[in-house]
């Protein structure tokens, strides 16, 4: 089996999940944080849609430095708009993992800032902690965010306190 194949079934169900979540952001509380160091709302709810995408830079690139970088980052408009960015990302990135082949996976992938090394390993430690670990986090990160406003907070590893799954 390739590596890819291995791969995809985690893939789809955290995405899956991201999604769930994303449909769940309150759009009137964009400045909302739980701390003063946290980043508000309306900027991790974008920050989580977009990442979707990283995956595919992981996928289809050597490196990638955010000095030189074309991003821009989304605007907080609503959940629905966040979740037709996240899906686009999720199709590309879906994508290019069944197209990747598994000699790929051992490749050296670079993100870097201004020049400086932020990660430098092979593109399967990159799409792991990099792409997949860090959507997972932010998106518990959204679940903090949903339940401090009253909002549904979506089973992910199993039962919520707002959804059960017939236990």
């Amino acid at each position: 089996m390739l590596i890819s194949e291995l791969l995809l079934p985690e893939f789809d169900e955290e995405m899956k999940k991201t999604r769930t979540t994303l449909e769940r952001i309150p759009a009137d509380k964009p400045e909302f944080a739980p701390h003063p160091r946290s980043m508000p709302l309306g900027k991790l709810a974008p920050h989580v849609a977009q990442l979707a995408s990283f995956g595919l830079t992981i996928l289809t690139t050597p490196q990638l430095d955010f000095a030189t970088a074309n991003f821009k980052p989304v605007p907080f408009e609503s959940a629905a708009q966040l979740v037709s960015v996240f899906d686009e990302g999720a199709a590309q990135t879906r994508n290019a993992l069944l197209g990747t082949p598994d000699y790929a996976w051992e490749q050296n992938w670079k993100l870097l800032m201004q020049g400086k090394s932020i990660f430098d390993g092979s593109r399967f430690l990159a799409y792991r902690q990099m792409f997949l670990n860090h959507i997972v986090h932010h998106r518990a990160q959204l679940g903090v965010y949903l339940r401090m406003n009253e909002a549904k907070v979506p089973a992910i590893y199993g039962p919520s306190a707002d959804e059960t799954l017939g236990f």
